[in-house]
């Protein structure tokens, strides 16, 4: 059973995964991500071996992607986060022809083919206005637990609009209003509608919404997000419990690929400590 190693290293969190040729994942793990990326690559995979009870050299290849990708010593290949998201994606949910990642850091809108090449994509600009970094930055001023800002923000009644377009300015009118004892709820929900128009403007920059929609990354966790997101859209989203995993889940299945050309193209199956100079160590 040939095992391929998905290692995603994100701005606040780094996952790994583990896939069989068949496409089945068979372990995985989560950790934050902190200052030392290739700390953090090293603590997700031995996770997820010891998740799947298994060792590093029952896999075969490992494919690295993620804000930190290069920071990943033992990898045989590194692939860019908009490839492994729409691999991802299309391997969750094959229907998908538009892709939603919203991380901590980034929002990609990605529009992709039948066999999950990339027919386009768009990005946020560098404000954290525009992904989960700036939801992290209203949970801290208003002193609640990112995970409990979603389901609370539902309860709104009365939504209160976020006017600032920047991520410090907006956090300062959260706190401003806060202040003048505006409903926690109806704060939160203006809040994600505020990350929604954002996301919104991005997928239409890409023209006509070509369903269906797929929604990947941390931010798929967050209910109201996805309620939010779900009615300016007027769709329903593709959601997997597997969805944060879309990335490196799409750069094991890449890895299965290359390593696949590979063999037949040299009559080998690289080890894992392969060094990292040879041939496809850079795919887009």
């Amino acid at each position: 059973m040939s095992i391929v190693a998905g290692i995603d290293v994100g701005s606040r969190s780094t996952k790994a995964i583990l896939v069989d040729q068949s496409g089945r994942i068979v372990g995985s793990s989560e950790t934050e991500t902190g200052a030392f990326l290739a700390e953090a690559a090293e603590r997700a995979f031995d996770q997820a071996l010891s998740n799947a009870g298994m060792e590093r050299d029952d896999v075969a290849y490992v494919a690295s992607t993620g804000w930190g990708r290069y920071q990943v010593a033992f990898r045989h290949i590194q692939i860019t986060d908009i490839t492994c998201h729409a691999r991802g994606a299309i391997h969750l949910f094959p229907g998908t022809r538009t892709v939603l990642d919203i991380g901590a850091q980034n929002t990609r809108a990605i529009r992709v083919e039948a066999n999950g090449r990339v027919k386009s994509f768009r990005m946020n600009n560098r404000c954290a206005a525009g992904a989960g970094r700036f939801l992290e930055r209203v949970a801290r001023a208003m002193e609640l637990d990112l995970e409990s800002i979603g389901p609370v923000a539902l309860r709104s009644q009365a939504k209160t609009p976020i006017s600032s377009v920047c991520a410090v300015l907006a956090e300062s009118e959260v706190i401003n209003l806060v202040s003048h004892e505006a409903r926690v709820e109806d704060i939160l929900a203006g809040v994600h509608d505020s990350l929604t128009d954002r996301i919104v403007s991005l997928v239409r920059q890409m023209g006509t919404v070509e369903p269906e929609i797929t929604l990947t990354g941390g931010v798929s966790r967050n209910v109201g997000m996805v309620h939010s997101l779900e009615a300016r859209l007027d769709v329903r989203l593709n959601i997997s419990p597997e969805a944060e995993y879309a990335g490196a889940l799409g750069a094991a299945l890449l890895g299965h690929l290359r390593m696949a050309k590979r063999a037949v193209g040299a009559g080998f199956v690289p080890a894992l400590g392969q060094p990292q100079g040879w041939p496809l160590q850079q795919a887009g």
